[in-house]
């Protein structure tokens, strides 16, 4: 073959686009699975690809070469946005993720953070062509060379096994339960396309069908008579403090002999604290934490609960503690438009809210005022809250420890090792430093005016700060040097738990297993407060010692904890992975498919009552 005819064949736009979207294929595959050179690329991408030039070849003749231009940008896009999404939250974008898109500005500085410049390549054809097409006149010359049509029945033969290859591809996983794994049998954009025409719908559950008696059953657990600890607290002012990205691997953590949150660690070791607690939150993160805490439910199956659920009325925290003569706020120094959140805090039934427009802009960091401006005026208005004839519950929200983890030079208040110096992590726990300092002064007004004493204090984080997904090389040796062994997603899990105050018993390490959705029943039993009438798919913590935690979106559906190990599914139970918890070494007894079944049917429950509830 000569030269010449070896050039005209690759100046084809069907090759030249078929080679450039291929590797780009193979750039996303290798981030999102691991796999640099995979053949499944091959019979996963290329059939879809070859799909839609196809119809390009059928139906279009005068914009032939813009057309595959189009397609080469659209399907760039999504290869992209999976590398980035992944990148950032450990799992495979879908559509679903439009909803997010108004976020991205306010986060743009975690985004770019994880942006590694060879993927910006995935756009250089792109912009080359464009500015070719328009420029240059050999490929004027070109474009007006491929107006001629192919054969259509080559085309529609091509087409037809196509399509069949795609079927082939998605038809037999879609029983799959790992995204992650369906996504790389499927080939993802194949898995993309699927998530997009699938009319499946999970069926629920009436209502007259979900009672506690079924929850506390698949949960295997039985409530007690006379629960210990009841009402210890009764009557107290109840505080909750939401920690912005806290990990539980910071509390008593030194590094080169020097504390890293000293005031967490005397919370810790003077109080209540849950060594094994667990973020439970999805796509949302921090808004679905205050969702998940504030009504003992588990989030939706896509999308943010501040997207899925802010249209019902929903039983709550706030409405039971309202109940109970409580007036009721919540507290964060962003705009209350920030996920929705306006639209969250009616659903929940809060009483007030103080946002932006509260905190002013003073001291900014990230995108409110900082951690201290944040405590300095929340306890300044729960003083003034304490003043009424009721106690109260406030929720308060950190955020100075957000990612990227980049704070300003004037809040470093400890100085990094050498080694720890310009990377991910050491911003973290220099971040995480910063916020356990403005959390100390918080600790000392309140005490200063009084409301320690007449309140009970629920500290916890609200969601991993550091992905495993999201470190380079020498992050995950130091996460070793700070572990003592590599890095595992239930230490990325990990959050804590720690219950301070009067009337809580003091210096108590548990270890039993617990997640975000037992934060309600547990502070209900130390207020004294009854949920008999408010359904939850939590536990109280201090009368338990079994747990089934199931996980979403950061793990697989069909995921879950109990008290020895975590399960992460796979097609589904008999090809799923065991985990030791953080701390253990072993996954002890282990999980058995009864709690993989019943895992995946509290969360049909849960769906079921929560998107059957009245509309607010």
């Amino acid at each position: 073959m000569s030269r010449e005819s070896i050039t005209h064949f690759f100046k084809k736009p069907f090759i030249l686009f078929t080679i450039i979207l291929l590797l780009k294929g193979y750039l996303a595959w290798a981030v999102t699975f691991g796999d640099w050179l995979p053949w499944k690329v091959l019979i996963t991408e290329l059939p879809f690809t070859w799909l839609l030039f196809c119809l390009i070849e059928l139906f279009s003749s005068k914009r032939k070469l813009m057309n595959y231009t189009i397609v080469n940008l659209i399907l760039t896009a999504v290869f992209f946005a999976v590398i980035m999404y992944f990148k950032y939250f450990g799992v495979i974008v879908t559509y679903h993720a439009l909803a997010q898109v108004n976020q991205v500005t306010e986060v743009k500085s975690s985004v770019f953070s994880l942006m590694d410049p060879y993927y910006l390549l995935v756009f250089a054809d792109i912009i080359v062509l464009f500015v070719l097409l328009f420029k240059n006149r050999k490929v004027k010359a070109w474009r007006l060379g491929i107006k001629r049509k192919t054969s259509k029945s080559i085309v529609s033969v091509v087409f037809f096994l196509c399509l069949m290859i795609c079927l082939f591809n998605i038809l037999p996983n879609r029983a799959s339960m790992n995204e992650i794994k369906k996504a790389q049998q499927m080939g993802i954009l194949n898995y993309e396309a699927y998530t997009i025409l699938s009319l499946k719908k999970e069926e629920l559950v009436p209502l007259k069908n979900i009672n506690q008696a079924s929850i506390d059953k698949l949960k295997g657990i039985t409530v007690p008579k006379n629960p210990q600890y009841y009402g210890n607290a009764k009557e107290k002012n109840l505080i909750i403090i939401q920690l912005e990205s806290f990990q539980n691997f910071l509390i008593n953590l030194k590094i080169d002999g020097k504390e890293i949150t000293p005031n967490m660690n005397k919370l810790a070791n003077e109080n209540l604290y849950f060594s094994n607690f667990n973020q439970q939150v999805g796509q949302g993160n921090t808004s679905d934490a205050e969702f998940v805490v504030n009504t003992s439910f588990y989030v939706p199956p896509d999308g943010a609960a501040t997207q899925k659920f802010v249209d019902k009325k929903l039983p709550s925290l706030p409405r039971l503690m309202e109940q109970n003569g409580y007036n009721t706020a919540t507290l964060h120094t962003n705009d209350v438009q920030f996920w929705n959140r306006g639209e969250l805090y009616s659903s929940l039934g809060f009483q007030h809210y103080y946002d932006q427009s509260f905190f002013g802009k003073d001291d900014m960091v990230f995108f409110g005022p900082s951690d201290e401006v944040l405590y300095a005026k929340s306890t300044d208005k729960l003083q003034e809250m304490d003043q009424e004839d009721k106690p109260f519950y406030a929720q308060i929200i950190s955020m100075s420890a957000h990612h990227p983890f980049t704070i300003p030079e004037n809040k470093y208040k400890m100085e990094l090792p050498e080694r720890y110096q310009g990377t991910f992590v050491g911003d973290y726990i220099r971040a995480q430093n910063y916020a356990d300092y403005a959390l100390g002064q918080m600790i000392d007004d309140l005490k200063q005016k009084g409301l320690w004493d007449d309140s009970m204090i629920v500290l916890y984080g609200d969601h991993m700060g550091l992905p495993i997904y999201s470190l380079d090389h020498d992050d995950k040796e130091l996460m070793k040097e700070i572990y003592g062994h590599e890095y595992s997603y239930t230490d990325m899990l990990n959050i804590p738990l720690i219950i301070a105050g009067s009337g809580v018993q003091h210096e108590q390490i548990r270890d039993e297993i617990g997640g975000q959705s037992d934060i309600m029943p547990t502070v209900a039993n130390l207020l004294g407060i009854s949920m008999k009438d408010h359904i939850h798919f939590g536990q109280d913590l201090l009368n338990q010692t079994y747990n089934l935690i199931p996980e979403r979106y950061y793990l697989p559906t069909g995921s879950f904890l109990n008290d020895n190990a975590m399960f992460m599914s796979g097609s589904g139970y008999q090809d799923g992975s065991e985990y030791p918890l953080s701390g253990k070494d072993s996954v002890g007894k282990g999980t058995t498919e009864d709690e993989y079944n019943r895992a995946l049917k509290l969360l049909n429950l849960s769906d079921s009552y929560v998107n059957q509830q009245p509309k607010k």
